[in-house]
């Protein structure tokens, strides 16, 4: 009982962020209190740092690129060319938006898509003069696709690279089973937001008001450097699964290279940087894992676990189906990411046939995924995008941000959890 106050308090704490405590504090005092209390022993600390350390890293070094690229204006010269792409059609433009949501979410994850594309998607809304409900539409558009469409590759969400450290699943073996899953993700999440919003889109735009895409890019060297360092990152992440080395090797090469070569750019500033990159996500992982390692050691996980065996014995469609709805309605309620290791842990105590253990896992990877977007406390970049938008005058409530994430996140998880099921069973575990 006292593992579970505990893990609430620390949840509580790191949602609300009263006086603007960071996550990375209220995580690590949760820590230290867990080990005063004996709830967790020196021997859980080293293993949850040999879980998350890699994670983390990879994520760090992810937003560093990211950040890299926004300052010299990539990512508004991408979203401009595929704007321009619309041709003057707004139902194209909506289509387009989502397709480079989920390219951006795929490749500098679901945090880099929401938070630096919201804000070019809003900008152009402006320039076009769009209605204030075209402009929610398609802020929600990419807001739901970044989370929706972070399936592809285990770099494209930290949950999935906390899953696939977890359950050893390689970078190539673990695309192979998820691309496909996630291109049916992206079908069904632009399905339901079209039917959803295609009242308020605007039939005709005047795509030729918008900037030339090349005008944006502020600085070409950097510009250019950037395409000979991602292709290398990518052929990296295929060789980590032969090498037997971790993603963040690669990650944080890719990050020193491009900081260094951007080092002499009048746009940006390696040192500052580096400072600004989101280094207490690595203190909140670990002291967050330690708390949850608490409730494992209190056998709440094991009593899940039990659950998910019983699971199993209804057939891979309802145990994918049930594995990641939990997932999602645990990611809603207290975060993705103390979910995904809960479920984790939970699988790891179900004791079931190799093949159920990684369905299991691909579902709860799913479900930690698209199960943010059902309330705003979801995930930590849900609150961080809402305060973006606030921060420009578009205020969203969190009673119509939740009326819209039931309505749509429900039947999408339901096709992609079914879409897994179905593609393991054709191609394995």
């Amino acid at each position: 009982m006292l593992a579970v106050i505990l893990f609430v308090v620390v949840l509580v704490l790191v949602i609300m962020q009263p006086k603007g405590l960071s996550i990375g504090w209220s995580a690590a005092g949760g820590a230290v209190i867990a080990l005063v209390l004996g709830l967790v022993s020196l021997a859980n600390v080293v293993e949850v740092v040999g879980i998350v350390w890699d994670a983390t890293l990879t994520f760090v070094a992810l937003i560093l690129i990211s950040m890299v690229l926004d300052r010299i204006g990539f990512f508004e010269w991408a979203a401009l060319g595929m704007s321009r792409l619309a041709k003057n059609s707004g139902y194209k433009m909506f289509l387009w938006i989502g397709i480079l949501g989920a390219i951006v979410a795929m490749f500098f994850a679901n945090d880099g898509a929401a938070l630096i594309l919201t804000p070019l998607v809003y900008e152009q809304t402006r320039i076009l003069k769009l209605s204030p409900k075209a402009t929610l539409a398609l802020i929600m558009t990419s807001g739901f696709v970044a989370d929706t469409t972070s399936l592809p590759l285990v770099i494209s969400n930290l949950v999935n690279i906390v899953s696939a450290d977890y359950f050893h699943l390689g970078f190539l073996s673990y695309m192979i089973h998820m691309l496909p899953v996630d291109v049916i993700a992206v079908g069904a999440s632009l399905t339901a937001l079209f039917v959803y919003y295609h009242k308020h889109l605007p039939v005709h735009i005047d795509t030729k008001a918008l900037p030339e895409p090349k005008s944006r890019i502020k600085d070409m060297r950097v510009f250019r450097l950037a395409w000979v360092i991602l292709p290398l990152l990518l052929l990296g992440y295929f060789l980590s699964q032969f090498l037997h080395w971790p993603v963040s090797v690669f990650t944080m090469a890719a990050a020193a290279g491009l900081l260094v070569g951007a080092a002499r750019s009048p746009y940006i500033s390696s040192w500052r940087l580096i400072k600004e990159a989101p280094w207490k996500i690595v203190v909140f992982s670990i002291g967050m894992y330690i708390v949850v390692f608490g409730l494992r050691n209190q056998g709440l996980t094991a009593i899940l676990g039990q659950g998910l065996k019983h699971l199993s014995l209804y057939g891979p469609i309802l145990s994918a189906v049930g594995t990641g709805y939990l997932a999602a309605f645990l990611s809603s309620a207290m975060n993705n990411m103390p979910t995904v290791l809960v479920n984790a842990l939970a699988i790891h105590h179900a004791h079931v046939s190799g093949v159920m253990t990684h369905l299991m896992a691909y579902a709860n990877i799913v479900g930690s995924d698209l199960g943010p977007k059902l309330t705003p406390i979801g995930s930590l970049a849900t609150l961080l995008w809402l305060h973006v938008l606030e921060q420009r005058k578009v205020k969203i409530s969190y009673g119509y941000y939740m009326k819209v994430g039931f309505l749509l996140t429900i039947p999408v998880l339901l096709v992609v959890l079914v879409a897994l099921a179905l593609w393991i069973g054709v191609i394995g575990a």
